[in-house]
């Protein structure tokens, strides 16, 4: 995703006593601009090393407006650092301060047990046990739209990773109750996480359960558990104490997974530590689905803004846009709740879902 650039040499000067002199004054007067500049910048674009006075970094206080619905935890809200600086996405950039009032969230994704339990009371179909309608897919051979998901394939050589169809396959008949195809089942994973759920699926069961999607920002607030700006959902340290703290691939990706964290796929949803909050896998085992839509400049978009606030709606809560193709896409799920209302945030890491039957990398 990185560019290489090639940086202009600098043109020779005369060897002259005045021109350096000149060239210097230049260059400090430059500077000077510069940096008066990045002071004055700093009101509006908040450099994530150095916030300003302005914005302070906090957990809200605020008590929960009553008991906790079962499953679920109160997150307070408050006012965080949204976005990386280190970890090579551009859509994750800049980092730029956001505040969010409370909500209540689901302590973990929604289970294949739980989205059983749906599915048995409405008789509802997910979007990769229907056929594909010819007129999303033009120009596919009509005996090629089947019903069935993309299921991590592993290749048996290296291959490069500017390809993801290197290592994800389409396979017919796959879907949440045969994840790797139908010859699989869920059987003994009733509580690992539901996968091939597409973005419409999510919002179905959601809707179902009395909840919403959450946004891009209350998953990400929720995932720090209190932390400011570290790289993951636990802290900077990859394997704190030594341990792994979330299902994700070890090994040479994506030929072989070592499964060092003792998981080749998909975990149970509490195989892990919670984080701060006492939320589990807010990172690693699937990628979730959040209710806005992806844009990847986005982030640069508002960077103009002093401070983010975000009071949504309880039950339509969306700030970014996106092409639709992208809700098309699969992945797991989740449940998140409003102030005052329950809400649902399905799958893996907000705003960034894919097909998925397999651990992160």
């Amino acid at each position: 995703m990185s560019k290489s650039t090639e940086s202009a040499r600098p043109k020779p000067f005369p060897v002259v006593i005045f021109t350096v002199i000149t060239l210097v004054v230049l260059v400090a007067t430059v500077l000077l601009f510069l940096l008066v500049k990045r002071r004055d910048a700093a009101s509006s674009v908040a450099p994530a090393n150095q916030p300003p006075a302005a914005v302070k970094v906090e957990v809200s206080r605020a008590p929960a407006p009553g008991p906790a619905p079962e499953g679920m935890v109160w997150i307070p809200g408050g006012t965080f650092w949204m976005g990386c600086e280190t970890c090579d996405m551009p859509d994750a950039l800049p980092m730029h301060p956001v505040t969010i009032d409370g909500y209540w969230i689901d302590k973990s994704p929604v289970t294949n047990a739980e989205f059983q339990k749906f599915v048995k009371e409405t008789g509802y179909r997910t979007v990769a046990e229907k056929r594909p309608d010819p007129k999303d897919y033009p120009g596919v051979p009509e005996e090629s739209l089947v019903p069935g998901c993309s299921v991590f394939s592993p290749p048996d050589h290296d291959v490069p990773l500017d390809n993801h169809l290197q290592w994800w396959r389409y396979v017919p008949g796959a879907n949440w109750m045969h994840p790797e195809g139908p010859k699989s089942s869920i059987k003994g994973k009733e509580n690992h996480p539901v996968v091939h759920i597409a973005w419409e699926d999510a919002a179905a069961y959601a809707k179902w359960a009395g909840k919403r999607l959450p946004t891009e920002a209350e998953y990400e607030f929720a995932a720090r558990g209190g932390l400011d700006r570290k790289l993951y959902a636990w802290g900077d340290e990859l394997k704190p104490n030594g341990k792994w703290a979330a299902n994700i691939w070890q090994g040479n990706f994506p030929v072989q997974n070592t499964a060092e964290d003792g998981f080749i796929r998909t975990s149970p949803v509490s195989a892990f530590p919670a984080n701060g909050f006492g939320l589990y896998d807010m990172g690693g085992n699937v990628w979730q689905w959040c209710s806005d839509w992806y844009r990847p400049d986005y982030y640069e978009t508002i960077s103009g803004s002093n401070l983010i606030k975000i009071r949504p709606d309880p039950m339509t809560a969306s700030i970014q846009w996106s092409p639709a193709s992208l809700r098309k896409s699969f992945a797991g799920a989740r449940s998140c709740a409003a102030t005052n209302i329950a809400s649902d945030t399905l799958s893996a890491v907000a705003a960034r879902a894919l097909p998925i039957a397999a651990p992160l990398i």
